[in-house]
């Protein structure tokens, strides 16, 4: 076969692939479907919720004689050194192409969800946090990082990144997501995508579609999300992402949506995805979500069944290891019961993957690096700079930071000294290492404790934990009030703990009840604040938490989400003085613990009003964040103005940094539809542009408004743009309005396809000195009394 045009690398992937495919016997076209889990464990304590009964015994070496379709996880697994774990990998290819008659190396993906989860990776910031930095050329970068340290040790595909718009805080795998704005989520989404497939790495969408929409907040639940919810939140990101991104590869979520699983939705994954979308890569199942048709969905009753109607819905490759794409499925084709068309539109989708990626070229070998380095200091840098722009300085009313260079500061908490408070779920030190306990972390990761003692040479600190995250013992209590006491500030580092399925606060399978704190931690602020001494809370978290009951009682408040290895020096930088801080809420923090708000995207009957007693306000509004320094916004006098309804707009607004330090400012364009044929959110992010501005340093934003991003989706289904009254909003954040273009679209209602604008581009222009105004406009201070911020009571 030397000569066969599949050999060619001349001819288009699709020519070479069909020639292949016409050679391969039916148990080698299904053995490009499935991936194997070497390694994996079918019991003990580390292993997920049903692995026990769907991970199934092969004989790898009987198995990869028919070809193998993906490799799952060689790093992900287990500690293993990193240059050892690419020659491991590089053997298993090699095997893989010596042992069937094609010679095809199997795709190996890992997850990245938070860099490479791979022992000895550096580890980033969880997503919720690249969504509080809203900067989306950081996220791309560190996509670009990871990227290419997944293909140093030889992966080719990474389950990243999250795209699930948060619609319930108490959802466990909140830190996962980017955020509750459909729009911030598919801008930074696409920023990592573009970054990770720079590198080569096969960019894995997830969870396609409605996995955070699940009722009850509890994971793994059926969705009721309604039609026009479905396509104008939970789809945005996803298009996005594949139109702006290039994103090659959507993972097929776990949920239901209205009794239908997405694993076998054919009008979502082939009609919508593929034929009206036009994406052209290859859709992975969840883990065991195949089977999961057969035994938990209760579509299909046997795994052939399974396979069948994953298949026919548009799943092409079952993750993480082999249960029903194999002799299951061939003996299925066999019976006549499953087309052989359908494994043919699969194996072909992955076959031309392979091809692109030079798979059915290259002839796998071992030579491989003797050492390699997956947390090189450009890579630290980079984490720093992103857990740095993370930080969301909630409020300041005293003026309690920055802490003073020279005073007496008590550091209390259970997550001050606990390296494990940055890491979110998906980290692997939290997903794998805890497993390991003897193993070392493989990074170096300073906690808050150890980063204010550099950060604050001259300051007197004490520490002490006070409490544990989860359990009910107040035993501590008492020597953190006694330390607290004695200090002229106390600094309370609490939040979650990062695990899985229960075992932790924070994570896949960690939902909450409600948005109290855990454990005692509550208790332990109420007795900290009751010493007198001022109390700056510090938060490091995988979700917000209710605040409201210590309103007017904390010196400042300061909310970090899971910063990665290096967010122990940004928090300290930032308490410190030596880090202004530049984060913006992703998400709205609550005033309750019960009463969460829905989200932002709220119609009118979602928000305040007489008609019950019940108010969803938040304490802190989605894109809310201060500063240590001042900044004045100037925009032209409000005017009317009219474009069509397939015309552009262009709004502007000036921004100056007031104050005596350099400090960053995002500015935020919301749309407000008056009136509407179905009710629409009071207000939703349609642009934003994060400014670094020094001080005295002014920049004017443009940003482009094309009349598509009015759309909505109507009664009948239908995205259109209707003409009428709209009023696009420049704010601080989604409660924060600086100045208001109000805009008349006019002519006739339009309907809007696929491929409709999905971006507000902002231009950036400094403005010279002498344009430069003085003295006038909205300014706003990290350092201000509460209340006074534009007004908004916040």
């Amino acid at each position: 076969m030397t000569n066969a045009p599949w050999r060619d690398p001349a001819l288009p992937a699709a020519a070479r692939v069909d020639d292949l495919l016409s050679r391969m016997t039916l148990e080698e076209k299904t053995a490009q479907l499935y991936g194997v889990w070497v390694g994996a464990a079918a019991d003990g304590a580390g292993v997920a919720p049903h692995q026990h009964d769907m991970t199934v015994s092969h004989d790898f070496d009987e198995l990869i004689t028919r070809g193998l379709g993906q490799l799952t996880r060689s790093f992900g697994t287990a500690p293993v050194d990193p240059a050892l774990g690419a020659l491991s990998l590089a053997r298993a290819q090699r095997s893989i192409a010596d042992a069937s008659r094609f010679g095809i190396p199997a795709i190996a993906h890992e997850e990245c969800l938070a860099g490479f989860t791979a022992w000895g990776a550096t580890a980033y910031p969880v997503p919720l946090a690249w969504g509080a930095a809203f900067d989306p050329a950081l996220a791309e970068e560190m996509g670009r990082r990871i990227g290419q340290d997944l293909a140093s040790v030889g992966v080719h595909q990474g389950l990243a990144p999250v795209l699930d718009v948060v619609r319930d805080l108490r959802w466990g795998r909140v830190e996962e997501t980017i955020g509750e704005d459909p729009y911030l989520v598919g801008t930074v989404g696409a920023a990592y995508v573009r970054g990770l497939e720079s590198a080569g790495i096969i960019a894995t969408l997830k969870h396609f579609a409605g996995y955070a929409s699940s009722a009850g907040a509890r994971n793994l639940a059926p969705v009721r999300a309604g039609v026009r919810e479905f396509a104008d939140i939970t789809l945005v990101p996803f298009e996005i992402a594949l139109r702006e991104g290039g994103a090659r590869s959507v993972m097929a979520a776990y949920n239901d949506n209205d009794g239908v699983p997405a694993s076998a939705d054919p009008r979502l994954l082939t009609d919508l995805l593929r034929e009206e979308w036009g994406f052209t890569g290859t859709v992975v199942s969840d883990y065991f979500g195949v089977g999961f048709l057969q035994t938990l969905h209760r579509v299909a009753d046997s795994p052939a069944g399974a396979a069948h109607a994953a298949l026919a819905a548009g799943v092409d490759v079952e993750l993480p290891t082999l249960r029903c794409y194999g002799e299951a499925l061939t003996e299925a084709v066999r019976a006549g019961t499953v087309d052989e068309a359908l494994v043919d539109r699969a194996a072909r989708r992955v076959l031309v993957q392979k091809c692109e990626a030079g798979l059915l070229d290259a002839e796998p070998g071992t030579d491989v690096p003797s050492v390699v380095d997956l947390d090189p200091p450009a890579n630290r840098a980079l984490a720093r700079r992103l857990a740095e722009s993370s930080v969301v300085l909630l409020d300041n009313p005293g003026g309690a930071l920055p802490l003073p260079a020279d005073t007496r500061v008590a550091v209390v908490g259970p997550r001050a000294h606990d390296r494990l408070a940055m890491l979110g779920c998906y980290s692997f030190p939290s997903h794998v290492g805890v497993h390991h306990p003897d193993q070392p972390l493989g990074i170096d990761i300073p906690t808050v404790w150890e980063s204010l003692r550099a950060d604050l040479p001259d300051a007197k600190l004490a520490f002490a934990e006070g409490c544990d995250t989860t359990d009910e013992d107040t035993s501590g209590f008492a020597e953190a009030v006694a330390r607290a006491t004695e200090a002229d500030v106390c600094v309370a580092v609490l939040g979650d703990r990062a695990g899985l399925f229960g075992r932790g606060t924070s994570g896949e399978g960690c939902d909450a009840a409600d948005l109290r704190l855990p454990g005692v931690q509550a208790d332990l602020l109420d007795a900290l604040t009751a010493t007198g001494t001022p109390v700056v809370l510090v938060l490091l978290t995988g979700r917000p938490y209710a605040l409201g009951r210590w309103q007017g009682r904390l010196a400042a408040t300061v909310q970090a989400f899971f910063p990665g290895e290096e967010g122990g020096p940004a928090l300290a930088g930032v308490l410190s003085g030596r880090v202004n801080p530049g984060g913006r809420l992703p998400v709205s923090v609550p005033r309750d613990p019960g009463g969460q708000p829905w989200t932002y995207l709220q119609p009118p009957l979602g928000l305040a009003g007489e008609v019950s007693n019940l108010d969803p306000t938040p304490l802190y509004p989605f894109g809310h964040g201060r500063s240590y320094t001042t900044f004045a916004w100037e925009a032209d006098p409000a005017a009317s103005a009219e474009t069509s309804t397939d015309g552009s707009y262009d709004v502007e607004v000036t921004v100056r940094n007031t104050g005596d330090r350099a400090g960053a400012e995002v500015v935020q364009l919301y749309l407000h539809d008056p009136v509407a044929r179905v009710t629409r959110p009071d207000v939703r992010l349609i642009g934003y542009q994060r400014l670094e501005l020094a001080a005295g340093e002014a920049k004017r934003v443009r940003f482009g408004f094309h009349a598509d991003l009015a759309a909505f989706t109507d009664r009948t289904g239908r995205r259109v743009v209707e003409p009428g009254a709209l009023e696009l909003r420049l704010a601080a954040s989604s409660a924060d309005v600086r100045h208001t273009a109000r805009l008349t679209l006019t002519g006739p209602e339009r309907t809007v396809g696929p491929d409709r604008v999905l971006l507000c581009p902002a231009e950036v222009h400094s403005v010279p000195e002498a344009d430069r105004p003085s003295g006038t406009g909205d300014s706003v201070t990290g350092r201000q009394e509460p209340v006074t911020e534009s007004g908004t009571g916040d």
